[in-house]
């Protein structure tokens, strides 16, 4: 793993985020533990875990500086992405992994307990039937839904100022034109890699009607 702990650690230089020795140890024990999983539960198409350091682990960390307030969820977090990585680096901020196959919530699940994350809970739920007792500060997704159905499925998520987080690729416009809420397009640079990255920031999207 000598050469993913390289990668993550010059990674994180270029990204200015402040990250201890133990913290990058635990972000290899979690490339280690999709690595492993990954034979059984096919949990992501990346296989390679160089590949894995920077498409995975670098690509969730590149949105650190962007999340907003204590209370974060992670719609459609699959194998823990971005949410296992920004909780491993956010111990302070408390995050919710919420998808709705069972399988990947059970390895997040392992992965909480493994490394010992007191940060993190896990829910196995469809986005829209899901109703936490309290609103969240951010709500992130990660190659989730189009931008519009984003904002239908989770704006029930949302604390009064709270702001949507989507990491989307580029060539946007289509998709951007059907939001009528404040937003801006903010472009994220991933070390190591030659992807096109953007995160969009919706702020206070309509909230919909409960019936």
């Amino acid at each position: 793993m000598e050469d993913c702990r390289k990668i993550l650690v010059s990674g994180i230089a270029s990204l200015n985020l402040n990250i201890t020795d133990e913290q990058v140890d635990q972000l290899l024990s979690f490339i280690k533990l999709i690595e492993k999983w990954n034979k059984a539960y096919n949990l992501t198409a990346i296989r390679d875990r160089e590949e894995m350091a920077r498409l995975h682990i670098l690509d969730s960390l590149a949105i650190v500086p962007h999340i907003e307030g204590k209370r974060v969820i992670d719609i459609g977090t699959g194998a823990g992405l971005p949410g296992i990585p920004l909780a491993i680096c956010l111990p302070e901020t408390e995050f919710t992994l919420l998808d709705s196959n069972a399988k990947k919530t059970r390895f997040v699940q392992q992965v909480v307990l493994e490394l010992k994350l007191k940060n993190v809970n896990v829910c196995h739920s469809r986005v829209e039937n899901y109703h936490p007792e309290q609103p969240f500060n951010s709500v992130i997704t990660r190659a989730f839904a189009s931008l519009s159905d984003i904002v239908k499925l989770t704006t029930h998520l949302l604390a009064k100022d709270g702001v949507l987080l989507a990491m989307k690729g580029q060539n946007l416009d289509a998709e951007l034109a059907q939001i009528e809420a404040k937003k801006s397009v903010i472009s994220v640079s991933v070390p190591g890699t030659d992807v096109e990255r953007c995160l969009v920031r919706i702020e206070s999207p309509v909230q919909a009607e409960v019936s």
